[in-house]
């Protein structure tokens, strides 16, 4: 499948790997997609602020990566989700919910560590950060969506609608920010 993606949309992706490993993550997400697009400008023609959409992101991520259609239905139980992110942030720490989950150690690791070595480069530029199965999903459509056009290489727009296409916190920021599928289709 990478074979079809176009020098942007590889970049896109070893972006989103490095965004990953920047943010401490134990796994790329579509997040980190989003990231590297916006890094890349490919939303630029959009006139999208980054920094808002990188805002919008940390806040989503403050919330434990709730999207307002989570809040929404958390609020319909009668369950208000500010107050319960403020009480965890109360006893643990401003920003806990957002914090990368912990890396799992391996005993090859732990034995590295412990002699001083460093851990091995995976293709420039330290550890391995695996795809969540959402991202990888993200990637799949990507190609689907450019077959569905008849274009014969995947590129920036591909991951976009991608991204637009899957319910979630990234589709939600982009929504907010005034790209919608059909936006994003139409430029494209």
């Amino acid at each position: 499948m990478f074979e079809r993606f176009s020098g942007d949309a590889r970049a896109t992706v070893t972006g989103a790997v490095a965004e990953a490993r920047q943010a401490r993550a134990a796994t790329v997400t579509e997040e980190h997609l989003l990231l590297s697009l916006l890094a890349l400008g490919a939303l630029d023609p959009f006139g999208v602020d980054r920094a808002a959409v990188a805002a919008d992101l940390a806040a989503a991520r403050r919330r434990g990566g709730m999207s307002r259609a989570d809040e929404e239905a958390l609020a319909g139980l009668g369950i208000d989700l500010t107050e319960i992110v403020s009480r965890i942030e109360e006893a643990h720490g401003e920003g806990v919910l957002a914090a990368p989950a912990p890396r799992r150690r391996t005993v090859g690791a732990s034995l590295r560590s412990a002699l001083g070595r460093a851990e091995p480069d995976d293709r420039g530029g330290g550890r391995h950060v695996p795809f969540t199965e959402g991202s990888k999903k993200v990637l799949e459509q990507s190609l689907r969506i450019a077959l569905g056009r008849k274009d014969k290489h995947i590129g920036t727009l591909h991951l976009l609608l991608a991204l637009l296409a899957r319910p979630g916190t990234v589709a939600e920021v982009l929504t907010d920010h005034g790209i919608t599928y059909a936006t994003a289709e139409a430029r494209g």
